[in-house]
């Protein structure tokens, strides 16, 4: 167990995620991506098996560890956090870590759940040896981020649809 607060009158508990969650962490990251409005048809078919592969190899290489929510022994949020790396890393002292799937339940998001899920993240990450956290949040948890200290990076886009 790493961390309870109480919500609601409700313990809360955020404990590492195992591989029994994976599939609940692949159905937070479903839901997310409903929730930022992409329509259910254009959900890939075998999403389930793609993130639950995505994760057992991210858990291999990059470091990779969940963190799951739960209060009176329901699953409530999960997030995930690993070593990103999208090129050669030349400097220990520059290893950048990126937390994704951030979720929490609708019936128990503005409690705090959230923020915990992250810090226990990013908890996690420094203790990897990470020197910066990444993430892409949606236009809903900007406000949370900041709030945490997250400030806007200097990542630039580009569309090609």
């Amino acid at each position: 167990m790493l961390g309870m607060i109480f919500t609601a009158k409700k313990m809360l508990t955020v404990r590492e995620a195992n591989k029994n969650d994976d599939g609940v962490i692949a159905e937070h990251l479903r839901l997310i991506a409903l929730e930022l409005g992409f329509s259910s048809d254009t959900i890939r078919h075998d999403w389930l098996e793609t993130t639950v592969h995505f994760i057992e190899r991210a858990r291999q290489e990059l470091g990779y560890k969940g963190f799951i929510a739960e209060t009176q022994g329901r699953i409530i949020g999960s997030a995930s956090g690993q070593i990103l790396e999208l090129y050669p890393m030349v400097s220990e002292a520059y290893q950048k870590g990126y937390i994704w799937g951030v979720y929490v339940d609708v019936a128990y998001r503005r409690q705090g759940v959230a923020t915990q899920l992250i810090q226990q993240t990013a908890h996690y990450l420094k203790e990897i040896g990470c020197t910066k956290i990444v993430l892409h949040a949606s236009d809903t948890g900007k406000k949370l981020y900041a709030s945490l200290g997250y400030e806007e990076s200097n990542e630039m886009i580009f569309s090609l649809s």
